[in-house]
């Protein structure tokens, strides 16, 4: 889950890490008024969770609280990389001589958090990790010891910080760093982190990247999500505790398990078939969660079959059965469905499905042959 540039600074600032004074607004009246009591030039800026907002005219300048209410109207009229721009966060103008970067992220090669720092922040970050390994920095930190003070001291040595500010830049490693902990996030990182004209280390802007599988320990944080990010039949599987992504395949695939969704995956390809869509509704789904399941499946109009492959275990496969049954008999799809059953129930659940003349496979690779027999049927 990413957080918006406002709901990062609004956290880091919690943790002692200056950011520059402004307020969030969702129409240019509201822009005018807060430009009217910062004072001073303002700077208004689309908050939409995708890169490139500068580069998309979502990043603006204004000299005025006039000029800031017109740059408004056009921000909040904008589309973003398909993203409609519903807010604006409002700050002031900050002149600064020298931007940086630095981060907290985790380094799955190494299976540890890395703290990363560079020189040179901004907006071509991503060409200078690419282009410029040799000025982005690492330190690799133990998660049982912690950050230490020498590893903050070698990374502003590295990336040529005058000394006057260490003690700053002390202050905002160890606090990206809490932050990071504190929220179980995958990515915290300031950039830029700037030098301001009158010699401070401020956060011009943020970013966290939150790991979806510990938002049950942090309800405030869920309560943030974003969802206007991402298609609509994803958005309602999240709701609904499922896992969804759409694909561009004619497959439609129900699986419980991550492991066994990837490797159903898998052996579509290997046998010519390509997945619509991977969609994992774990461990002991209900009929109903079964029902809902099959609705965004059928709902997607590139689906031409539906491969149902459960494993069961926690799952009860003669609950997944009576969920099928259900949606097929109030839906009736046009196309045809293959269901594999194994594990706990699959004898009582085969025999729900046989009786209503459902296909059924007696293994994972006849069914997946099966269901790539039947849509290359279709396409004829």
């Amino acid at each position: 889950m990413r957080l918006h540039e406002y709901q990062t600074k609004q956290i880091i600032s919690k943790y002692g890490i200056e950011i520059p004074r402004g307020e969030i607004a969702v129409n240019s009246n509201a822009v005018k008024q807060i430009a009217e009591e910062i004072g001073s030039e303002v700077v208004i800026k689309a908050q939409v969770l995708v890169g490139g907002r500068g580069k998309a005219g979502g990043i603006r300048l204004a000299k005025s609280p006039e000029e800031a209410h017109e740059l408004a109207t056009e921000i909040i009229s904008m589309v973003i990389e398909g993203f409609p721009v519903k807010k604006v966060l409002v700050e002031e103008a900050i002149n600064f001589d020298d931007e940086l970067y630095v981060g907290v992220a985790t380094d799955r090669n190494c299976s540890l958090p890395v703290m990363i720092g560079s020189g040179q922040g901004g907006i071509d970050i991503e060409e200078t990790v690419l282009s410029s390994t040799e000025k982005v920095f690492r330190v690799h930190i133990d998660p049982l010891l912690g950050l230490r003070e020498y590893q903050i001291r070698s990374l502003a040595l590295s990336i040529d910080l005058p000394r006057e500010y260490w003690n700053t830049f002390s202050k905002i490693a160890n606090g990206i760093w809490n932050i990071y902990l504190d929220h179980d996030a995958l990515l915290v990182e300031i950039n830029p982190l700037v030098i301001t004209s009158d010699r401070r280390l401020l956060a011009l802007d943020g970013k966290m990247n939150i790991d979806d599988s510990a938002l049950f320990r942090h309800p405030e944080l869920a309560d943030l999500q974003d969802l206007d990010k991402g298609k609509p039949a994803e958005i309602e599987a999240k709701k609904h505790g499922l896992s969804y992504i759409k694909m561009e395949g004619n497959i439609g695939c129900l699986v419980n398990g991550a492991g066994l969704a990837m490797a159903t995956m898998d052996i579509l390809e290997f046998f010519g078939g390509k997945a619509s869509n991977f969609l994992d509704i774990g461990g002991g789904a209900s009929a109903e969660e079964i029902t809902f399941a099959l609705r965004i499946i059928i709902s997607d109009p590139n689906v031409e079959a539906i491969l149902i492959n459960i494993f069961g275990g926690i799952t009860r496969c003669d609950e997944v059965a009576k969920g099928i049954l259900t949606t097929l008999r109030e839906i009736k799809p046009i196309f045809p469905v293959v269901v594999r059953l194994a594990g706990t129930n699959a004898k009582e659940g085969l025999a729900i499905l046989n009786e209503e003349k459902i296909e059924t496979a007696k293994s994972l690779v006849a069914a997946v042959k099966r269901a790539v027999e039947l849509t290359k049927g279709a396409a004829k």
